[in-house]
């Protein structure tokens, strides 16, 4: 059978010595993407600009440091441990959404501590933009070949030539794209019954159907963290409960009020 090969240079183009990899420039699409999103909502709702730009800073730092952490204490937690410097070394990659999701409402929370913030309010919001944001960052992981799935026969299967020439699900695509899904189901719902909409229940939806997405997905990919590797589920899986525990509760909270 004849699989899809993919070879993709990581590095979009060069300057001199300087080099800007693809996994950058859809990192940055990702925000700006999420900043525009949250711009058009806080407009039809006649919200504050300035207030906004000073939340973004608070949550894409949140994200950043979050998912940096995550990643080397989860994921990698034996080197990073023996090695602490480099966990300020971000360039070199290595960021877990699970913890950037933790590091956004922390960053959120920081914020509400010195002003006036609906909190339930602003992340039924945020969520839509979140939700894009995800799909841009997992094509960044196609685009550098990783967060490889399982070797499979499937006719979609692809080949990462730059890691090895065994045919893979395409786990980062399954990904990205589930997350473009969410992100239409959420704004449908969100243009059509925001009047009517409890707050924390866009939240609730969002954290549920893109941790359930995360959790069955982990099944076709290859286990990150090496001491998971004979556990039943994957680390991303056993991160991923809380969250969609906390999805369902919020749901649940919205509809019986």
């Amino acid at each position: 059978m004849d699989y899809f090969v993919w070879n993709a240079d990581p590095v979009a183009f060069s300057f001199g010595s300087m080099r800007v990899f693809w996994y950058g420039i859809l990192f940055a699409t990702a925000i700006i993407s999420g900043l525009e999103i949250m711009k058009w909502i806080y407009k039809k709702e006649s919200k504050d600009l300035q207030e906004l730009d000073t939340i973004f800073l608070y949550v894409v730092l949140g994200v950043v440091v979050g998912a940096r952490l995550a990643h080397c204490l989860f994921y990698e937690p034996s080197y990073y441990l023996a090695h602490p410097i480099e966990i300020l070394y971000v360039w070199k990659g290595g960021l877990a959404s699970h913890g950037g999701g933790l590091g956004a409402l922390i960053g959120i929370y920081l914020y509400k501590r010195k002003h006036t913030l609906n909190l339930l309010w602003f992340l039924d919001r945020i969520a839509i933009a979140t939700a894009m944001f995800a799909f841009f960052v997992r094509l960044g992981n196609f685009m550098n070949s990783e967060i490889l799935g399982k070797v499979t026969d499937v006719s979609w299967a692809i080949i990462f030539t730059r890691v090895d020439e065994l045919p893979r699900h395409p786990a980062q695509l399954y990904e990205a794209f589930s997350y473009l899904i969410i992100t239409l189901v959420l704004f449908i719902v969100y243009t059509k019954y925001r009047e009517r909409l409890q707050d924390g229940f866009l939240f609730g939806l969002f954290l549920t159907l893109v941790f359930i997405v995360r959790f069955l997905v982990e099944f076709v990919k290859e286990r990150q963290a090496e001491y998971a590797v004979d556990m039943m589920f994957s680390t991303g899986q056993i991160l991923s409960i809380p969250f969609i525990i906390l999805g369902l509760y919020l749901i649940v909270k919205g509809i019986k009020r």
